[in-house]
């Protein structure tokens, strides 16, 4: 089932429902240049339905969500992205489970930096940035993703279609189906050239957030993780009191399709220790 939502300046943002309705909530957060489609492994998760109501939103500008014009974009504004993920929360009602992927580790760190932890039941990193901007210790990328850039933002369909080839490719270290790779790639591909390009235009530092902490948090990445490097979960890990770290062996940027059963299965023992 899907849903709108509207979030800052009226942008409308397309959500996807999932699970039992009057369950907890889990609400996931894609990264740059994707969609709430990348999480249907966990959508198609039996045990995760039965326990929890699922929630995915599209990023504004990304997969059914309403791309706004350049005066209204908003992104590479903080108290934007945090009034988005607030609209959603606000559907999630309170006692949710925020789960971010790589870029969707920031935008719940801009929400964070706004509104605080009040209502949330707990968080969950997933091979995810916290910071960006350059020397950004929570925000270091891995080798597929310095090959792709500055590539990827490009407007040149000749220059872009390589890097985003590449970055596809380097998503994981398991194998997984085809189509699958090839989903992540035309989840990129949908998402405009001007998109791209401004979610890169930011500089955050989050230590201060991460330090201030006060619900329960899991970090998970991939030790193969060739998007975001290791090291940036770490940094996060580091930085939340009382953080809970999984570190998945020979897996990449997307534990939760490289190695769904272990993801489904830590995150649904997390957020039911987390909502119980």
């Amino acid at each position: 089932m899907r849903v709108e939502v509207v979030g800052a300046s009226g942008v409308r943002l397309g959500v996807r429902l999932g699970g039992r309705e009057d369950a907890p909530a889990l609400v996931f957060v894609h990264g740059w240049a994707q969609s709430a489609r990348a999480w249907q492994a966990q959508f198609d998760d039996p045990a995760l339905c039965e326990h929890f109501r699922l929630i995915a939103v599209d990023l504004r500008g990304h997969g059914t969500s309403r791309i706004p014009d350049g005066a209204h974009g908003g992104f590479d504004d903080p108290a934007v992205w945090a009034a988005d993920l607030a609209a959603v929360l606000d559907l999630a009602g309170p006692g949710a489970v925020l789960v971010g992927w790589s870029y969707g580790g920031l935008v719940i760190t801009d929400y964070l930096r706004t509104h605080g932890t009040h209502g949330l039941a707990g968080l969950a990193f997933v091979g995810a940035i916290t910071e960006i901007g350059r020397g950004r210790p929570g925000g270091r990328v891995g080798p597929a993703m310095a090959r792709a850039l500055p590539g990827a933002l490009s407007d040149d369909l000749d220059v872009a279609l390589p890097a985003l080839i590449t970055l596809a490719e380097g998503m994981t270290a398991k194998p997984v189906p085809g189509a699958v790779a090839q989903g992540l790639l035309g989840a990129s591909l949908s998402v405009p050239p001007s998109v791209r390009a401004a979610l890169f235009r930011r500089d955050v530092d989050s230590a201060d957030v991460l330090a201030a902490l006060d619900v329960p948090t899991l970090v998970v990445h991939g030790t193969d993780d060739a998007v975001v490097d290791v090291t940036a979960g770490e940094y996060a890990a580091g930085k939340i009191p009382g953080a809970l770290a999984r570190w998945l062996p020979g897996v990449g940027h997307v534990p939760f399709v490289e190695s769904a059963r272990e993801f489904g299965t830590a995150l649904g023992r997390f957020a039911g220790q987390a909502t119980g």
